[in-house]
């Protein structure tokens, strides 16, 4: 896997031009990179920090071929990235994630059952191809249950949860696609791993953050989790395992649900995520090096950068309108804004976010 770093100067790919793959850019840029982003929108906001893009689909092999030619490696902010796009990308230049990382984590039932075969506990789970299937997962799931589409599916996109064998086939019908239907997890509260793991396989884990949720996207998460010592040694481990046993490269997320019973508290791992992830925004501030630097310098091949907290940390995301508060925000001397340059407020769209950090007494 080693191979001689990337100097200053080289080029960088990303697949995609949304906020991640802005974030990303500006990181690389800072580490003395060029970037080319590849995004078949023509509004992405990656683009106006980037050196160079590309706009065209995907499934454009001419392109894609076009843009390997240009960069020095390649990596994507977001897992949807057609399985054939990664595989033509990766027979020209390294790519990170590599096709197997991407392919495990793009379809719900690849990642449960790479995850249920690495040992991690995840929820009870089964493959609904048709609406002829729900009876049987059923019997495996158990009532109530979360319904959602193999692929395609964030920020509540996708899924239902269902208590009845009507109501689970009224959702799939409204998905009309495959699906996986889970188990549901009476969890107490959510929590995320990010991870990175350089191309050497030094691998690291930022501090476990606490995840809340408002209309089932990302509202804040909250540096550290309010979850036991041992508990947060374990999602750590958790991630590690997960990283070492994609032999991954790169930023992971590993969301996991915290369970509480008389025993204790115990993790079930939710998803993954193959890039930077949103709860690891507050790295930007919150931790010696960014998730979004520690991406740039494990795909390009260079040492990690130290991941330790400088304090406390709240990272809050702003949804639609909220993101025209910035005045308000930035009179705040703790709050640290971050805007991703988008032209329009919609409902339930991510515009920025903001980091409020209360350092470490000296």
């Amino acid at each position: 896997m080693a191979r001689d770093p990337l100097p200053p100067g080289s080029t960088i790919g990303i697949l995609g031009g949304g906020q991640l793959g802005r974030m990303v850019a500006l990181a690389a840029a800072r580490l003395g990179f060029h970037v080319h982003v590849y995004c078949p929108d023509p509004s992405s906001p990656a683009f106006e920090v980037a050196g160079a893009h590309t706009i065209a689909a995907y499934e454009d092999a001419e392109a894609l071929d076009r843009f390997a030619g240009l960069v020095d490696v390649v990596t994507y902010e977001f897992e949807n990235v057609p399985a054939r796009t990664a595989e033509i990308l990766g027979l020209r230049q390294p790519l990170y994630p590599d096709a197997r990382a991407l392919s495990t984590t793009q379809d719900r039932v690849f990642e449960k059952t790479f995850l249920r075969e690495a040992g991690v506990d995840v929820a009870p789970f089964a493959a609904v191809d048709s609406a002829d299937d729900l009876e049987a997962a059923i019997a495996v799931t158990g009532l109530p249950a979360i319904l959602k589409t193999r692929r395609f599916g964030y920020d509540g996109k996708g899924q239902a949860k269902v208590a009845t064998i009507e109501e689970a086939r009224a959702a799939f019908r409204h998905f009309a696609s495959p699906a996986i239907l889970e188990g549901f997890v009476p969890f107490a509260v959510e929590v995320s791993a990010i991870v990175v793991r350089g191309i050497g396989r030094e691998t690291l884990v930022y501090e476990i953050g606490e995840n809340r949720h408002e209309h089932h996207i990302l509202k804040e998460t909250t540096i550290p989790a309010g979850i036991g010592a041992e508990t947060r040694a374990a999602a750590r481990d958790l991630g590690r395992r997960i990283a070492e046993a994609l032999d991954y490269v790169g930023v992971l997320g590993v969301e996991m649900f915290v369970v509480r019973d008389g025993a204790g508290e115990r993790l079930v791992v939710n998803e993954l995520a193959p890039r930077v992830h949103n709860s690891g925004h507050w790295t930007e501030d919150g931790a010696v090096t960014s998730q979004f630097e520690n991406h740039v310098r494990a795909i390009a091949g260079w040492p990690l950068g130290a991941v330790d907290r400088i304090g406390d940390v709240s990272m809050v995301n702003l949804i639609g309108d909220e993101a025209h508060d910035y005045a308000a925000i930035v009179s705040d001397p703790q709050a640290r804004l971050h805007l991703y340059g988008k032209a329009a407020a919609r409902p339930g769209r991510k515009m920025g976010h903001v980091n409020r950090v209360t350092p470490f007494a000296r």
